[in-house]
């Protein structure tokens, strides 16, 4: 498990206050998080190859809501 104390944690301009997450790395960790935890909350971890995998899916519409039904 990573030690995401020191991490530096970006969320989207785009987050509103209803519903936001945050993203970090540390080496060669990808860190996301829920912003509401506070930073109490569990985080999830990506290798970078995962990363880019997940940001492909978006960026090619895989995740979009109507294809999740």
């Amino acid at each position: 498990m990573t030690d995401w104390t020191r991490a530096a944690w970006r969320k989207s301009t785009t987050s509103d206050s209803g519903g936001c997450v945050e993203v970090a790395r540390i080496g060669d960790t990808i860190g996301v998080r829920d912003t509401k935890a506070n930073g109490a909350g569990p985080v999830l971890e990506f290798t970078p190859h995962e990363w880019t995998c997940f940001l492909e899916g978006i960026a090619g519409g895989e995740f979009d809501l109507d294809a999740l039904r």
